[in-house]
């Protein structure tokens, strides 16, 4: 126990110390306070509050516990947590599903504004392709009620998360298992979007990432483009005659994915975006 003369650390004091203790063993101090709110039991602002007050003991034990796992064993805040939240809505992960990025909101905040100019607020069917948690699939479904969204994943451990999401966030996605397109045939899209694994597979993976999130959710063959190649090959099996597809990929990988774009879609625009950190991150191809 941490004491001060016998009298617990304040909210402040306790912050403080383990933060450097995360800096000191090279992990990021924000997961100091995200584990802070959590055992907590607080918000941001709740948090900020009551700096000056005293944790009570058993919460700051079971705090403790927690920095430990995340700086000695080495375990993703968010599985200590057990939530991620994206684009406002709060995600369940764990090690079968990825840990939703910030990348990926900026995709999916593209994807909205890619379809209010392309097909006008109509009502759309979209797809998501290896969905993970469902963060893209569900938030879609979420904020643009005009979109009747299906995703598919090849885990059928990934999509018990991604279901169990879309019971709590009361979203109403449909849900298929099977590898990439394959458990679309018959079927037809307005919308295609994909995070797929795009690591290549001798790349270093830091171990954080490496030993706590699936492999198939990160290594996507020798150049970590075998994903997008067979969707892109594939998709406008799958696509109505009109279409928008929405990709997230390696930052340096944008120029090879355009290639394989136009060698494979005619008569398509090609829209490649940059992130909030000025990274190529994100490819759309439009076909009106």
């Amino acid at each position: 126990m941490f004491l001060r003369g016998g009298i617990m650390p304040s909210y402040k004091e306790i912050l403080r110390i383990n933060e450097q203790y995360a800096l000191d063993n090279q992990k990021e101090d924000s997961g100091v306070k995200l584990l802070l709110m959590h055992f907590a039991k607080m918000d941001s602002a709740d948090l900020l509050l009551s700096m000056e007050e005293d944790m009570p003991d058993d919460l700051y034990q079971e705090f403790l516990y927690g920095v430990d796992r995340y700086i000695v064993k080495n375990i993703p805040v968010q599985h200590i947590i057990g939530t991620q939240d994206f684009y406002g809505h709060t995600f369940v992960v764990n090690k079968d599903v990825l840990i939703p990025r910030f990348e990926t909101e900026e995709l999916l905040g593209n994807i909205l504004i890619i379809y209010e100019d392309v097909f006008d607020s109509k009502e759309v069917e979209v797809v998501d392709i290896g969905t993970g948690s469902g963060c893209l699939a569900i938030t879609l479904d979420i904020e643009e009620p005009n979109m009747k969204v299906t995703a598919t994943d090849i885990s059928d451990k990934a999509l018990k998360v991604a279901r169990l999401n879309n019971k709590i966030l009361k979203s109403n996605v449909t849900f298929l298992q099977g590898d990439m397109l394959a458990p679309l045939e018959g079927k037809k899209f307005d919308v295609l979007v994909s995070n797929p694994p795009y690591i290549p597979n001798r790349e270093f993976v830091e171990g954080l990432v490496k030993n706590n999130e699936p492999s198939l959710a990160l290594f996507g063959g020798e150049d970590g483009l075998d994903f997008y190649r067979t969707i892109i090959k594939g998709a406008e099996s799958i696509l109505n005659d009109k279409y928008i597809i929405a990709f997230e990929h390696a930052f340096n990988k944008a120029k090879e994915l355009k290639k394989i774009i136009k060698k494979n879609l005619k008569d398509v625009e090609i829209i490649q975006k940059k992130d909030l950190q000025g990274k190529d991150r994100m490819t759309f191809v439009i076909k009106k």
